[in-house]
């Protein structure tokens, strides 16, 4: 019986979520916040495979045979400047080498593939580097734009709280997916992007002008990453909803049509 149930219920996409460093008491630890992984399991309907970036990327392959899409989380980490070619400006902040040398090559293997990508704030710098682009070290030092960083000094709930309007691009499929002229979002980052990468488009702007999500739609049926926190309790927010929605049916086109061949 329960053997029929299961050959006759659709397959769940696969969705690769690259895990992080973390060291706790003398120990080296791969990690990934829960609060990442609960939206892509309520709201995209998809099955998260944890992989850990600190073994380098021989397995690579193998892992992208078994995905339908790629999620790539935010994390306390920045990115090595010398990887668009600058010097580091924040060197007191923690920096993830094996997260940023398997992570790199894992979105231009993705993207080769054509699988769904989907980025959250390291995630969305980290697209754009893959791809030639670079990154505003320390934006609220650049002229012209305002302090996007949180406070740490308060509690998780204020520093998650709705900040600043962002914009999507009138006309834009986003647009159409949020279904409206702006949005307010959270805002937790001292970095974003400087010089677009190759094929990557802004989708919305900051009031500031920053950008704030990007799709590359000449290289992919779906690319979508945002500079601030949709997983953030997800469940509270109508336009956090939309946007897992949306990366959840990517994945379940890529999964029919890997299932079809």
């Amino acid at each position: 019986m329960s053997d029929n149930k299961n050959r006759n219920t659709p397959r769940k996409p696969v969705v690769l979520m690259s895990m992080g460093a973390q060291e706790r008491k003398g120990h080296d630890y791969q990690v990934m916040t829960h609060k990442y992984i609960r939206p892509l399991v309520e709201f995209s309907g998809c099955v998260p495979v944890l992989v850990p970036t600190c073994c380098g990327t021989d397995d690579l392959q193998q892992y992208l045979d078994m995905a339908d899409g790629v999620y790539l989380t935010g994390a306390g980490s920045n990115i090595d400047p010398a990887l668009y070619g600058q010097e580091n400006q924040t060197p007191g902040k923690a920096q993830d080498r094996d997260r940023d040398l398997f992570d790199l090559p894992l979105i231009r293997a993705a993207i080769e593939r054509g699988l769904p990508l989907f980025g959250i704030c390291r995630g969305l710098q980290e697209i754009n580097v893959a791809l030639g682009g670079d990154i505003y070290q320390k934006v609220y030092a650049e002229p012209g734009f305002n302090d996007h960083r949180e406070n740490p000094d308060d509690p998780v709930e204020v520093q998650y709280a709705p900040r600043h309007s962002v914009r999507p691009v009138p006309g834009s499929w986003f647009a159409e997916l949020l279904g409206q002229e702006e949005i307010r979002v959270n805002s937790l980052h001292g970095q974003a992007i400087r010089t677009l990468g190759k094929g990557l488009e802004v989708l919305a702007t900051a009031e500031d002008g920053l950008i704030e999500a990007i799709h590359a739609p000449s290289l992919s049926s779906f690319l979508l990453a945002v500079q601030w926190h949709p997983e953030w309790q997800a469940a509270q927010n109508p336009d956090s909803i939309k946007i897992f929605q949306a990366f959840g049916e990517a994945c379940r086109r890529q999964a029919e049509k890997r299932d079809a061949c």
